[in-house]
Formats: C-alpha cells, sequence, structure tokens
C-alpha cells in the first residue's frame, strides 16, 4: 500500500471527513440528557415534548433530501463547509436561545447538518479511498459517529453530576452550566463544529467529482497527491471518465435506468430496514428501556451502550475489507436476532424464569456489538461506494432520506410500542432482520476489493 498510494495522505483526508461523523453522533445523541430539563423549564406537553426530539429528525430529512444535489453541484468540500455551519450555528443557537422555538429552530438547523454531512463526508471518503482499503476508511465515518455518541453520553452525565445551584448567580455561565445545564450541554458541540469547519480547508475536493465537471488536470493534481506511480492516476482518470459517458454529468432521469433503479430500491431498503431493526431505538430511549427493567443507573448504563459501540467499531474498522461486507452483515445480524429473542423473553417470562438484569444488560450489550461490528458498520460504506460517479450524490440521498424517514419513524413510535409491550417491541425488531438478510443474500453484491467504476459496472449488468 505504501509502495503505490501515499496512505499518510489519504489518512489525513479521511480522517477531516470523519470528523462530521462526529458531530452526527454528538447532535443526535445529546439530545437524550436535556429532554427532562427543557420539559420542565418550558412546562412541555408529551406532544411538544416529542416535536423537541423530533424536530433535528425533520431537518436531517430535508438535509440528505439537499445534499445530494447540493455536493453533486457545489462538489463535496464545499457542501461539507455548508454542513459545518450549520452545526455551528445550530449549538451556539441552542446556548443562547430565549424561548422554546427559538430552541427548536436551532435544532431544526442542526438536523439539516447532520443530514447534509450523513451523505456527503462518506461520499468523499470513498472517492479519494484506494479500493483496497475504502472499507476500513469509510467505516472511519462510523467510528466518529460512535465516538459522537459516547462524546454526548459524557457530556450529560458529566455537566448533569456537576450542576451547583446552591450559589446563586446572574451570569450566562451560570445559566449554561447549572440552572439551564441543557445549554450547555447542547452548546458544547460548538467547540468540534468549529474544528470541523476549518480544518476542511486543508483538503482537497474529491478527484472524482472534478473530473465529472471536466476539471481533468486540477483532478490529476489532487490524485498526484494520493498516487505515486503516474499509470495508476491517469488509469484512475481513463476508467472514471469511462464510466460517465460521454458528456454525462449525471441527472434524476439516470436513476430510472434499470440496474441503477435496482441499486437505489435496495439501498433505500437496507437503510430503512436498519432501523426498524432497533438501533436506534436502543441509542434514543436506552435510558427509558433500562429504566423500565428495573435499573438503579439507567444514565450509566446508557454510557456503556456508548462505550460498547465505540469499541466495537474500532474493531470493525479493521475487519471490514478482510472479512467482507456480506459475511459482516450475515454473521452480525444472526447475532442481532439472538439477542433481540432473548431480550423480548427477558421482558416477557424473565420474572418467572428468575432472570435478572445481569441477563438483560449482558444481551443487551451484546445486541450492540453486534450490530456495530455488522449493520452500523457497513450501511455508510455501502452507500458510498454502490452508486455510479455521475449520480452518486442523488443516488445516496434518496438512500439516506429513507434511512432519516425510518430513523424519525422509530423515534416516534418506539415510545408507543414499549407502552404496548416491551417484549412484543423487541419481538418486531427481530422479525425485521429476516428482511435485511434476504435482500443483503439475494441483491447486494459483495464490494470488497472492488473499484467504484467495477461496482458500477455489475449495475449497469443487472436489469
Amino acid at each position: 500500500m505504501g509502495k503505490d498510494s501515499n496512505i499518510g495522505y489519504v489518512l489525513f483526508m479521511a480522517a477531516v471527513a470523519a470528523l462530521g461523523g462526529i458531530l452526527f453522533g454528538y447532535d443526535t445523541a445529546v439530545i437524550s440528557g436535556t429532554t427532562a430539563l427543557v420539559k420542565n423549564q418550558f412546562a412541555l406537553t408529551d406532544m411538544r415534548e416529542g416535536w423537541y426530539v423530533g424536530c433535528a429528525l425533520v431537518g436531517s430529512i430535508c438535509g440528505v433530501l439537499a445534499a445530494g444535489t447540493l455536493s453533486d453541484y457545489l462538489g463535496r468540500k464545499l457542501t461539507m463547509l455548508i454542513s459545518a455551519a450549520l452545526f455551528s450555528i445550530s449549538a451556539i443557537g441552542c446556548a443562547l436561545c430565549g424561548s422554546f422555538e427559538a430552541l427548536v429552530a436551532y435544532r431544526i438547523i442542526g438536523g439539516v447538518g447532520i443530514g447534509v454531512v450523513s451523505i456527503v463526508s462518506p461520499i468523499y471518503i470513498s472517492e479519494v479511498s484506494p479500493a483496497r482499503i475504502r472499507g476500513t476508511l469509510v467505516s472511519l465515518y462510523q467510528l466518529a459517529v460512535t465516538a459522537g455518541f459516547l462524546l454526548a453520553y459524557m457530556a450529560n452525565w458529566g455537566i448533569d453530576s456537576n450542576i451547583n445551584t446552591e450559589i446563586a448567580s446572574e451570569s450566562l455561565w451560570y445559566r449554561v452550566f447549572n440552572t439551564e445545564a441543557w445549554r450547555g450541554m447542547l452548546g458544547s458541540e460548538t467547540i468540534p463544529a468549529l474544528l470541523f469547519f476549518f480544518i476542511i480547508f486543508f483538503i482537497p475536493e474529491s478527484p472524482r467529482w472534478l473530473i465529472t465537471k471536466g476539471r481533468t488536470s486540477k483532478a490529476s493534481n489532487v490524485l498526484s497527491r494520493i498516487y505515486n506511480d503516474k499509470a495508476e492516476i491517469e488509469s484512475q482518470i481513463r476508467t472514471t471518465r469511462e464510466s460517465l459517458g460521454e458528456g454525462n454529468e449525471g441527472s434524476w432521469k439516470d436513476l430510472l435506468k434499470p440496474g441503477i433503479l435496482l441499486a437505489v430500491i435496495a439501498g433505500s431498503a437496507i437503510a430503512i430496514l436498519g432501523q426498524f431493526m432497533g438501533v436506534n431505538a436502543v441509542l434514543y430511549y436506552g435510558p427509558k428501556i433500562f429504566a423500565d427493567a428495573g435499573f438503579d443507573n439507567p444514565m450509566f448504563s446508557t454510557v456503556l451502550v456508548g462505550l460498547v459501540n465505540f469499541l466495537t467499531t474500532i474493531l470493525a474498522v479493521f475487519i471490514i475489507d478482510k472479512v467482507g461486507r456480506k459475511q459482516l452483515i450475515y454473521w452480525g445480524v444472526s447475532g442481532m436476532i439472538i439477542c433481540l429473542l432473548c431480550i423480548g423473553t427477558y421482558f416477557a417470562w424473565g420474572q418467572s424464569l428468575g432472570l435478572g438484569n445481569g441477563f438483560m444488560l449482558t444481551f443487551f450489550l451484546l445486541y450492540v456489538f453486534c450490530c456495530a461490528i455488522s449493520i452500523s458498520a457497513i450501511v455508510f460504506v455501502l452507500l458510498s461506494e454502490m452508486y455510479p460517479n455521475s449520480v452518486r450524490g442523488r443516488a445516496m440521498s434518496i438512500a439516506g432520506f429513507a434511512l432519516w424517514v425510518g430513523t424519525y419513524l422509530i423515534g416516534q413510535l418506539t415510545p408507543v410500542l414499549l407502552g404496548w409491550s416491551p417484549a412484543g417491541t423487541f419481538f418486531i425488531f427481530a422479525a425485521m432482520c429476516l428482511p435485511y438478510m434476504l435482500i443483503m443474500w439475494k441483491v447486494i453484491p459483495e464490494t470488497t476489493g472492488k473499484t467504484l467504476e467495477e461496482i458500477e459496472a455489475y449495475w449497469n449488468r443487472k436489469k
């Protein structure tokens, strides 16, 4: 790898783009620690509390719909800059806002940033990465997402543990980190958001995007910093131009071509099904699930979930290009089914079977492990590499839209499902794993080690 590619420079570009994942994860998970505080301060009804939780997801849906067109028209780099600016505005606004309506508005702005970065960062990494390590580098984005989750859980726990209301003060600092500590939890995102914004200026535009716009000279300059072999640079340019076709920069109409349409439908299906297998229900409602299960310290148990999620994703980064995408899915989702059935059994018959909290926690953390090493690690890798160069942004926007619609629905439905039957909820999650496995087996190709152009050729052959 070191002989034909500049691995250090490639890692730098991938790491910068992956910082967007930290913001994605932080902005998504931080809400769990602020809900009760915001509800009490603004005297929210249950419906308004649900809107506070769900408003960022609405913003995310808008973000993914815009991200494909923005990234295909403006470029990957400028689109990442836009997302970083949205995160910064949201974090500062949430910390300083004067009303609930303003808080919701700033959360929606942050949600748009989540939607945009969830599309453009994986695309950028996939387009600058050599084929043999593309899975590893794109999975850095998912690792960053889990790091963002963990940072949010720890920030919430740390700020909540250090609230001191005994000393009266009218200062803004006191309000942000004491009497209105939710401001500090949401506002702490300002630091990584500004870091992401400024460091983007130090990476180049995606060479594949430059080629689609006819800027071959600039693309060659970028590729010369990635590859040491001139023949490899010329090969990359030639194969990318051939995949585009003559004068084709891509359009929405191209998504209706038979093979490409199949890829879009399959990608959207695995994106939305992944949400109904329970992953975000666990991340959003972990404290509630642990509390319902009788745990004394549900917030600490949630930190354990975040830690297992993060450490497992590190393992996935190292093995994804060795084991392969589909093998990880087969083993990981099989483990998820077993764990979900065991958790459902705990809620349904745990008392009569003498199952304690240790049983519940063990299979809950095992579920997080299986999920993190399979569908969570794979989804952004697959979606970023399975579409043609000319329509990658647009196609991934559709799949991303499906993902965020699923996330929104599961966020709204999980409290209802848990109120109906905690056991039934986890049994439903287990059942949803089956169609996911079927699609991966019958429709999705193994993409490990293949160039983006080879993957595109596979879909073009499908009818």
